[in-house]
Order: structure tokens, then C-alpha cells, then sequence
């Protein structure tokens, strides 16, 4: 054994795999059409024009040393006023912490909450909970979800795995579906969690519930987001929320997100993050703080980037079912927030030109890329079994044209299988 256990057992992302080897194509010439990762085109979807002036300004001003270890107290409070203005949650900026992006602040809270063996309760498939449980020790329970309610979890799927549970893990909008909780889902899953701390005596660990919500600006037509403080407050001492400027203004690599929650989860998660050093860095907070308070800027950015996005989704979506409508086997969830699009290709057991039996999502993947010039990521990379015939298409790398272009493309693809 030359490593640790845990890191001999950890998986790589296979989200990042698969776009390492796209980007390898494209780089010798391929023209492919890239719905992989999760990401934005910056010629495309380029950040605010006032964030981008007030980041280059702040490093002008010489904010490069390091910032305080829960965030720049300027950042903390402007994060704070933006979510009490925008969605009623009130929180003190001491109730919050700044990290580099959500993905720190995510581990944080599993290791300051999990023990090892501790159970981790989350639908499947959901983005990256699966490998946070393998880094912490702790005992991933999946709920497997399906198309029939959008792939969002219900109360009758989360209630047998609760009792004894510490964590529940929920995100909406969802990474990888793109769909989001119906106000109805969520409020019985909140009841659920109180009842089940009630239950609880004193020297009983609380269950806590993780609410990934990075994408919550992003939601369509008449969709609506909801959290579960807003819709049941007694749920304030038990929610660990995740949020930030990385998907929202597509501020990928600005590096700044934001969790925020009950004082000493926060103050727990500060420590450890502390050791960590994954601060985002204090021009960038600076800037971000200089720009959210920003609300006319900040909205007309949102207008514009939503359209853009779903634009792209919307006509992706209607290519589809235009090939499901011509008898193909593909099939495909509307699109509600985020900027992920859930697709069914029915494929598997069929026969490549080259003779090759589908047996997995993944030989669908490699197929698609080869003779579509397609690529996409399947549910498996986000915990689901490689024979479900789901895969999540990610639009913020990829212009509308060659989303336009890769339909016909992937038409003919199908056409070819017998």
C-alpha cells in the first residue's frame, strides 16, 4: 500500500474525465459540440462587466494579501443583505462563511457534521455526494429518483432513511437534471426532518439538512425556487445552505462562494477550512462584495444571462423531441433551472456500424463523441447505475449554433444503431 486507504479507494471525476478528452479532441482539430462540464464559455457568457471592473480595481488597490478566514467582513454582509432582500432569509453576517467557490464549503460541512459511519442520506443522481461521503468515512444512503417526479426526491422516498441519519444532502435547482423541488415536495421533507428531531433526545445528534441552492437564480418561466427555512423557520438551528456567484453570473473561476447557517456548524466549518486555506481570494471578494448590492446591475445581467441560457436549453430541449417525434429512441425532461438538460437515449443492447454492442452509459458516451461529435456526461458520473439510460447535457460551454449543428448530427447517430 503506497497511499492511504481512503485515497487508494477515491475515484477521480468522471465529469472531468470525459471533458479532459474531449478537450484533447478539440485541441487536434475535432469539432465537438461540449456538453460536459458544468462550466461557462466566457466569450459566450462573459461575468458582469462591473464584477470584472471591480475585481481588476481591487487588485489595483492592492488587495493581495490574505483576507479574514471567515470572509471579508464587507462580502459577508453584502451576501447577507442580497439573500434577505431577494429571497426573506434573514441571517447575520456572523452566520456566514466565505470560502474558493462551494465545493470547500460543501466538504466542510460533511466534515464538520460526520463522524465515520455516520449516515449521509441523498437522492441519486446528485453531483459529488457519493465521493464526499468516501473522503469523511461516512455512509452514503441513495434514494434512487426517476423522471415521474422530475427526479426530485419526495417525502415517501427520504422518510425510511432518516431515522439515525445526521445529514440529508439536497440541491434544487439540481446538478445534473436541471429540475427543482415542487413547494409541496419540499415543505413534507422539511416536516419530516423537524418530526425527526423532535423524536431525537438531547445527547442525540441533530440531522442536519446540506441545501446546495449555487443555482437559484437560474430557474425559467414560471418556476419558482424554494429553501426550507423560508418555508418552515423551526428548520433554522438544523439547514447548512450553500450558495455563491459561481453559476449565477457565471463566475466559475472568480472563486467565491458563500455558506451560510446555524453559528457553530459555521464556526466549526471556519476552523476546518482554516487548516484548509481554501479562501477565495480578497480581490475577488472585494469586488463581489462592491457588485451585489449593485441591484440594477445585478438584475439586468440576470436577464439577459437567463434568456441567453435558456435559449440554448429550450432549443435543445425542442430538437429532441423533434427526433423523439420522428421515432427515435431519445426523450427529454423541460428544462426549469440551472443550466443542465436531462436526456434519455434508449440505446443500450443496441448495435454500433462498427459492430459494438451498448452495454453501458459510458460505451453510449464514447459513441456519441465518435460519430456525433456529441459529448455529454451520463447519470452514472452522478451516482446512478451505468444500464440507466439517462445523461445530463450542460449548455454554458457550447453556442447556440453548435447546439443547432450537433442535432442533425446526433439524429444520424441513432439512425445508424440496429
Amino acid at each position: 500500500m503506497q497511499v492511504s486507504q481512503m485515497a487508494a479507494g477515491l475515484i477521480g471525476s468522471e465529469i472531468i474525465k470525459i471533458g479532459n478528452e474531449v478537450n484533447d479532441l478539440i485541441k487536434q482539430g475535432a469539432d465537438i459540440c461540449n456538453l460536459t462540464i458544468g462550466d461557462f464559455d466566457p466569450t459566450i457568457y462573459p461575468i458582469p462587466r462591473e464584477l470584472y471592473v471591480a475585481i481588476t480595481e481591487a487588485y489595483q488597490a492592492g488587495c493581495t494579501n490574505y483576507p479574514p478566514a471567515n470572509g471579508m467582513a464587507e462580502l459577508r454582509q453584502a451576501a447577507a443583505d442580497f439573500l434577505h432582500a431577494r429571497l426573506g432569509l434573514a441571517y447575520s453576517p456572523h452566520n456566514f462563511l466565505v470560502a474558493g467557490g462551494s465545493r470547500p464549503l460543501i466538504y466542510a460541512t460533511y466534515r464538520a457534521l460526520l463522524d465515520p459511519g455516520d449516515r449521509v442520506v441523498f437522492p441519486v443522481p446528485s453531483w459529488n455526494n457519493n465521493h464526499y461521503c468516501h473522503l469523511t468515512g461516512a455512509t452514503p444512503v441513495l434514494l434512487p429518483t426517476g423522471p415521474g417526479n422530475n427526479f426530485m426526491p419526495t417525502a415517501a422516498d427520504v422518510a425510511p432513511h432518516l431515522p439515525g441519519a445526521t445529514l440529508l444532502a439536497l440541491c434544487s435547482p439540481l446538478n445534473p437534471t436541471g429540475t427543482v423541488f415542487a413547494q409541496h415536495d419540499l415543505e413534507e421533507i422539511c416536516d419530516l426532518v423537524l418530526a425527526e428531531n423532535q423524536r431525537r433526545g438531547p445527547d442525540e445528534k441533530p440531522l442536519y439538512i446540506l441545501y446546495d441552492q449555487i443555482y437559484w437564480l437560474l430557474t425559467f418561466g414560471h418556476t419558482r425556487h424554494f429553501d426550507p427555512v423560508s418555508l418552515r423557520p423551526a428548520l433554522r438551528p438544523y439547514v447548512i445552505y450553500i450558495d455563491g456567484i459561481s453559476k449565477c453570473f457565471a463566475a466559475t473561476g472568480v472563486r467565491v462562494g458563500y455558506a451560510f447557517g446555524p453559528a457553530l456548524v459555521i464556526e466549526k466549518m471556519k476552523a476546518i477550512l482554516g487548516h484548509v486555506g481554501a479562501w477565495a481570494p480578497k480581490a475577488e471578494q472585494v469586488a463581489t462584495a462592491t457588485f451585489l448590492p449593485q441591484t440594477e446591475a445585478v438584475d439586468a445581467y440576470l436577464a439577459h444571462f437567463k434568456t441567453t441560457i435558456q435559449r440554448s436549453l429550450q432549443t435543445c430541449y425542442d430538437g429532441l423531441q423533434d427526433l423523439k417525434a420522428a421515432g427515435l429512441p431519445i426523450d427529454a425532461v423541460a428544462p426549469a433551472g440551472a443550466i443542465y438538460l436531462t436526456v434519455k437515449l434508449d440505446v443500450l443492447g443496441r448495435t454500433t456500424p462498427t459492430g459494438q454492442m451498448l452495454k453501458t452509459t459510458q460505451a453510449i458516451t464514447s459513441y456519441l463523441i465518435q460519430e456525433a461529435q456529441l459529448a455529454v456526461v451520463p447519470f452514472s458520473a452522478f451516482g446512478a447505475e451505468a444500464t440507466e439510460p439517462w445523461f445530463r447535457l450542460s449548455v454554458g460551454g457550447a453556442s447556440l449554433a453548435s447546439i443547432e449543428a450537433a442535432l442533425p448530427r446526433l439524429r444520424a447517430a441513432l439512425e445508424k444503431l440496429t
